[in-house]
């Protein structure tokens, strides 16, 4: 799962929130590197990661895609699920998408010492409402670019859009017979 889900599984309170965010940019043991709440948040995280990666129906989508896109499929899904939660998120929270994904962004801003490149990141994620605007598909053409840019193999993710445009339909599907698994393991960790 990408950002915005590991937000909506992380928990209410802005440390919480914060770990959720954090595991993807903390690496290593934790301990007591961290507020309590920071690490737990850090340790859910991982463990949805792994729920996520070996979980039948996340295998299934994956192997949607073509074989020579497998090696990034998992990033695909990954905002791909995210553009689902966000575009479907009366139906998995309570809460609106604006009113949540802005207690994020106060979360973000309060903290002084973010880790890593969250540090950089979070002006723009607030500025321009990363969590808010994966609603739009078009978006997430925008985020791929961005990550192409970043990689040492940016040609892997060429075509990536167009593949997502295709598999719309299913991996939709998808997301949602994983979803509320995947929320009923977060509540439990």
């Amino acid at each position: 799962m990408n950002y915005l889900a590991h937000l909506h599984l992380g928990g209410d309170q802005p440390q919480q929130l914060l770990g959720s965010l954090y595991g993807d940019f903390v690496k290593g043991p934790l301990q007591g590197r961290f507020a309590p709440l920071v690490e737990q948040g850090i340790h859910l995280h991982r463990r949805i990661d792994a729920f996520t990666d070996r979980h039948p129906v996340v295998e299934a989508a994956r192997a949607r895609f073509p074989q020579a896109r497998r090696r990034t499929s998992g990033i695909l899904l990954d905002l791909f699920f995210d553009h689902c939660l966000a575009l479907h998120w009366p139906q998995y929270a309570d809460e609106s998408l604006d009113r949540f994904t802005s207690r994020v962004y106060r979360a973000l801003a309060a903290e002084d010492e973010l880790p890593g490149r969250l540090a950089s990141m979070a002006p723009y994620m607030i500025r321009q409402d990363w969590l808010g605007s994966y609603r739009e598909f078009e978006v997430l053409g925008q985020v791929l670019r961005g990550m192409a840019r970043r990689l040492s193999r940016p040609w892997m993710l060429d075509g990536a859009m167009d593949e997502l445009e295709r598999l719309y339909q299913p991996l939709t599907e998808d997301f949602h017979r994983f979803y509320p698994q995947l929320r009923a393991f977060a509540a439990q960790a």
